[in-house]
């Protein structure tokens, strides 16, 4: 999920902006189609940043020991208040809803699962599906149970054979309610946060992405064991200019298991802005800069790469600070049509588009704090006792655009796209998008 790391590599590789290439402009078009009636739209949240109730985890130890700025708390008590956020999803009138099944939590002890736990999960994936929406499910979104902290976590060879077993558990009671899967969350900021927090020593960097690919590729084949013609995913954090050398590393090891390609895209870059996405390295992401004609960008990179392959957009919005105005200027209803206005454009131009989940439901746990609001609903954990989820302008928006299938064909963007994008890589500056009509 979100996190103030999630461009962490972006500063080490920037060097190499103006010779990476990942996609192809698009063509102009005089009107949008909407978006049709098999495109899934969705919302999207993790376990451990919502839940609440946490227990014993490698991230929990990372809070105990001081590494991060706030507190866990209970989060915005999704274990409690799970059915209310499910109905508010439902009334956006979304097809998907993500969530994780947190290891830690059904799991607590070496070959032990917590039965009561899985009753938890089991009401909640009851719930998504009565309210006519369908699970998307997170098997690993970068938390694991304190007691394999204890043996090393991923620089030890067990853990992969300890993740599958638990894994295997989740698929076999799951497969049934016909989810969609993603196994590992951004496997590159999961390394990456692992070496920053002290859970994995630097050097050990191309195991933890081996033992990853080693764990989705032997899950993905149970999956579609148990459950014939499922979607599989591990989902991608989109690094603007150096996509390929950095998220690349993981997904060649897997690139014949993923039925679908997720991309998680939220901020741009460009030669008149080569530092904007600065602020999501410094943990100050509601200044990081919002570049939206960069998913059109994301998707047209992973259409080449992974010819004919559905797209789906695994997570995407806005961070501002404690839920007060950007410094920009942006606001998250428009950010979010302008956004969808790019993915229409992506479709008119033959993207095999499969769905987009909006980051996220309510505003949660980001890794470490909670001044970054994302949420469709704010909520002030560390002041409010009520866990009150207040709508933002975004909410009456997305129900619209879901409702429409996007935005009407005459939609002009609030926001002209930049010259020489860096997540467009070298054809942006050669044959850069434009806005139709423009």
């Amino acid at each position: 999920m979100t996190v103030a790391t999630r461009l962490a590599p972006l500063l080490c590789t920037l060097s190499l902006a103006l010779v990476a290439s990942s996609a192809t402009a698009g063509a102009r078009t005089d009107g949008l189609a909407p978006l049709g009636p098999d495109f899934l739209w969705g919302v999207a949240s993790s376990g451990f940043q919502s839940e609440g109730s946490a227990p014993d985890s490698n991230w929990t130890r990372y809070i105990a020991e001081g590494r991060v700025e706030d507190p866990y708390l209970d989060s915005v008590d999704f274990v409690h208040r799970h059915a209310e956020d499910i109905g508010r999803a439902a009334d956006l009138g979304v097809d998907t809803y993500r969530i994780g099944i947190e290891w830690a939590r059904v799991q607590p002890h070496p070959g032990q699962w917590d039965e009561a736990a899985f009753r938890f999960y089991d009401a909640v994936i009851d719930e998504i599906r009565a309210a006519g929406m369908r699970p998307m499910l997170t098997l690993d979104h970068w938390v694991y149970p304190g007691w394999a902290v204890d043996y090393g976590g991923w620089s030890n060879p067990r853990m992969v054979e300890d993740w599958l077993a638990n894994a295997r558990v989740v698929v076999d009671r799951y497969s049934g309610t016909d989810p969609l899967w993603v196994t590992v969350n951004e496997p590159t900021v999961y390394v990456a946060n692992e070496i920053r927090y002290g859970g994995l020593p630097a050097p050990e960097l191309p195991t933890m992405f081996g033992r990853l690919a080693d764990a989705h590729n032997t899950i993905y084949d149970h999956i579609h064991d148990r459950q014939p013609g499922a979607m599989v995913t591990s989902n991608t954090a989109y690094i603007p200019a150096v996509e390929d050398a950095v998220d690349g590393v993981f997904l060649d090891l897997v690139a014949d298991r993923l039925d679908y390609i997720g991309i998680d895209y939220y901020y741009g870059a460009s030669l008149g802005d080569p530092f904007g996405a600065v602020g999501a390295l410094t943990g100050q992401m509601w200044t990081a800069t919002l570049q939206p004609e960069g998913i059109y960008y994301a998707l047209r990179f992973y259409a080449d790469k992974f010819p004919g392959r559905p797209l789906y957009i695994v997570e995407n919005g806005m961070p501002t600070e404690n839920g007060a105005a950007r410094p920009d200027g942006y606001r998250r209803d428009d950010l979010l049509a302008d956004t969808v206005y790019w993915i229409q454009r992506a479709a008119a131009d033959g993207m095999n588009l499969m769905g987009y989940n909006y980051w996220s439901i309510t505003d949660n746990y980001e890794w470490g704090s909670y001044t970054p609001r994302f949420g469709l609903y704010t909520v002030d954990v560390l002041t409010d006792p009520s866990l009150t989820r207040r709508p933002t302008d975004a909410v009456p928006m997305y129900t619209g655009l879901v409702r429409d299938g996007g935005v009407p064909g005459h939609y002009r963007p609030t926001r002209e796209p930049v010259p020489c994008s860096l997540v467009g890589g070298a054809a942006s500056c050669l044959d850069p998008v434009e806005i139709a009509g423009g």
